[in-house]
């Protein structure tokens, strides 16, 4: 589903990211592989995946490792995280006995048990079965306070577009005569239990240009979709269009976002029948919090006689800033060194996670008798906190989550107001982490700029460019990667002797804005540049060396390592590029695709396509290099980065004469796979994958 939303709403609702020219023909001759469904298209993706899967499968190291994986993704011993829905505590699950998956619930007196007494809400398994489906969860969103109406999101196959049922959860069922939603990119939210906002396919251009809904609506129980009245319409090539309630007592509210672009967007408050906008720089996210209006920036913005610095946050009184009045306090500005990481609201505090040199740390604000008090709170100083309230309306608790490379991911249980926290859930330990130790270091990319990466590697290896290594990377749409726990890989990787490197390029967030912006648009080589300084980094360290050097990215990291490839490919000795971005002169007439202009440019103008056409993957593979094995993958419901990208890239490098691998799962959206079984078969693949070339 598609909801603009501010920044400390994302984590809930997680887990939210383009003629010739350049060696390409003036008519693009893989056209027909952009047929996502066609008979020809999906026969040559049966062919390619013969190719890889009679290959990788074939490899000594496959079967272990995907029962391995198979193992770690279905263990019982995962944390089962939850959300509060009323009074009871709710979580998906899925394991090898639940495929789709169980929706359930518990009290939290029971959820700090070691074994907490589950109710099963919902079935996916036994769903899909009885209605010959092929389910795949896809979230809810319950009606406050009591949440025993829900609103359910299921897709079929893993793609962004859903259907949307009303179900209810005291009888365990689906409501008839209840809201329902064809299959769409929807976004639904309560008004009462007898009306809610819905944006979806309405029909003849009722989208954007980029395939989400323009309209919102407020419809109400017992009437048509068609008889909805339409409360904003957005213009067509807008982004999107989301609405919510707040409904916090005493300060309940209702909003529309207009997402322009995915860094711009208007917000208007709804009180009645009328809209009144908030008077908020464009490319800023705006919330409230209770009677406090959150403005956080992403450039600078001047106010009368101040001037406030991109990154900052700030905060005044909703109905003051209403009427006119905008003074403001600074309740985060950001340093050369740290960025605000998230926020996050509880009954009686906001919680500010900030990333200072990778590393995040807490800072606790109330706000009394009309000013804002400030504390750090006593957490874990190593690697990685996530912080969630159980309910921002109600409770002052939160759960804390912290992880690093090494040590398995344990969910607290913490107060605002105080240092004391409970230990709730820990991962086990799916792989021996004593051997193994984490360095941050730095690479100097051709600007100067120095660049942070993070090296996980046994302590006894030795500096001599024979480790087989993986350097991964992102660098696009201000999301920062930090250290983070994986049994995946640590028995598939760093368990065979692999390292592993995690690089914070510019395009990232791991700086705040001003790290994001220098690699936006026309300066997208910055990031590009800066992973292969890292690359470069490693072996004049002697950490590795392109015989032993292999490079993974997704997504936009996909592109990255296109880019990567097509521009470096003497440092690399393997590629593994998912669900990737690669033809960057058609990517925004795909799918999703037109909603990024705003971070890589039109393509469709000229100046712009100067830029993009010097990176393009697709437009820059050429017959006369010799590139290093790349191993493709992506998913035929990858309804957001379209399947194309990876076809047509793997057609022209064969025609080429090039040695690549393509595995295009049927299943799965953007993820690349829909269940833990289809998870450790992509993993496996890959890391047979990697393990054969660098070792």
């Amino acid at each position: 589903m598609f909801r603009p939303l501010p920044r400390r709403k994302l984590a809930a609702v997680t887990t939210a990211l383009p003629d010739g020219g350049h060696g390409a023909p003036a008519i693009d001759p893989y056209l027909w592989l952009e047929d996502v469904m066609g008979e020809a298209p999906l026969a040559w993706v049966a062919a390619q995946n013969a190719v890889a899967l009679d290959e990788l499968q074939g490899r000594p190291e496959y079967a272990p490792l995907r029962e391995r994986l198979g193992t770690i993704l279905d263990s019982n011993e995962r944390i089962p995280h939850v959300r509060r829905h009323g009074a009871y505590y709710y979580n998906f699950w899925r394991d090898a006995n639940h495929v789709r998956g169980i929706w359930r619930r518990t009290t939290l007196a029971s959820y700090a048990l070691p074994e907490p007494q589950w109710d099963t809400v919902l079935d996916l398994d036994a769903l899909a079965a009885d209605e010959g489906e092929n389910w795949v969860w896809h979230g809810v969103t319950s009606l406050y306070p009591a949440g025993e109406r829900c609103l359910v999101s299921l897709s079929r196959g893993g793609g962004d577009a859903a259907v949307v049922r009303e179900f209810d959860v005291s009888s365990r069922c689906f409501v008839d005569d209840g809201f329902q939603l064809a299959e769409a990119k929807s976004d639904v939210a309560w008004i009462d239990a007898d009306t809610i906002f819905v944006s979806t396919d309405f029909g003849p251009g009722s989208l954007t240009t980029s395939g989400y809904p323009r309209i919102v609506k407020e419809w109400r129980r017992g009437t048509p979709l068609a008889a909805a009245r339409t409360v904003f319409e957005a213009a067509t090539d807008d982004l999107g269009v989301g609405a919510w309630k707040d409904f916090t007592p005493g300060h309940t509210h209702q909003f529309i976002s207009r997402q322009i672009g995915f860094y711009s967007s208007e917000l208007f408050l709804r009180d009645g029948n009328g809209l009144t906008r908030i008077d908020k720089p464009l490319d800023a996210n705006a919330f409230t919090v209770r009677d406090q209006l959150v403005i956080e920036l992403r450039s600078d913005w001047t106010v009368g006689d101040s001037t406030y610095p991109q990154g900052a946050l700030l905060a005044t009184g909703l109905q003051a800033f209403l009427d006119g009045t905008r003074r403001f306090d600074v309740l985060f500005a950001p340093t050369a060194t740290s960025s605000l990481d998230g926020v996050a609201a509880t009954r009686s505090a906001l919680l500010l996670n900030v990333l200072d040199n990778v590393k995040n740390r807490l800072v606790e604000l109330s706000h009394v008798d009309g000013a804002w008090q400030r504390r750090d709170v006593d957490a874990p100083a190593f690697g990685t906190l996530e912080v969630s309230a159980l309910d921002e309306i109600e409770s002052s608790q939160y759960f804390l989550t912290v992880t690093d490379f090494l040590h398995p991911t344990t969910l607290y249980l913490a107060e605002a107001g105080t240092d004391a926290r409970a230990p709730l859930k820990s991962l086990p330990g799916f792989f021996d982490a004593a051997p193994y130790q984490v360095t941050q270091y730095h690479a100097t990319s051709p600007d100067g700029t120095r660049v942070p990466y993070f090296v996980v590697m046994g302590a006894d290896a030795k500096l001599d460019g024979s480790n087989p290594t993986v350097l991964y990377g992102y660098g696009g749409f201000e999301i920062s990667l930090k250290p983070f726990y994986s049994g995946v890989t640590g028995a598939a990787w760093l368990g065979q002797g692999g390292v592993y490197v995690l690089a914070n390029i510019r395009g990232g967030g791991e700086f705040g804005p001003r790290w994001h912006q220098a690699a936006l648009q026309q300066h997208r080589q910055r990031a590009f540049d800066d992973f292969i300084a890292v690359a470069e980094d490693l072996g004049r360290r002697g950490i590795t060396s392109p015989r032993h050097l292999g490079i993974m990215g997704g997504s936009n990291g996909g592109l990255l390592v296109g880019a990567a490839l097509t521009q470096r490919p003497e440092l690399f000795n393997a590629v593994v590029c998912q669900v990737p971005l690669l033809d960057m002169r058609r990517y925004h007439r795909l799918l999703a695709g037109a909603s990024w202009m705003g971070e890589y440019g039109d393509p469709d103008d000229a100046a712009a396509w100067d830029h993009i056409a010097r990176y393009s993957p697709y437009h820059n593979v050429s017959a006369d290099r010799r590139y290093p094995r790349v191993l493709f993958t992506t998913s035929t419901r990858d309804d957001r980065v379209h399947p194309g990208h990876a076809r047509k890239m793997v057609a022209r490098m064969r025609e080429q004469g090039h040695d690549v691998l393509y595995w295009e799962n049927t299943e799965g959206g953007h993820a690349g796979a829909a269940n833990n079984a289809q998870q450790a078969q992509m993993w496996a693949l890959t890391y047979t994958f990697l393990l054969n070339q660098l070792r």
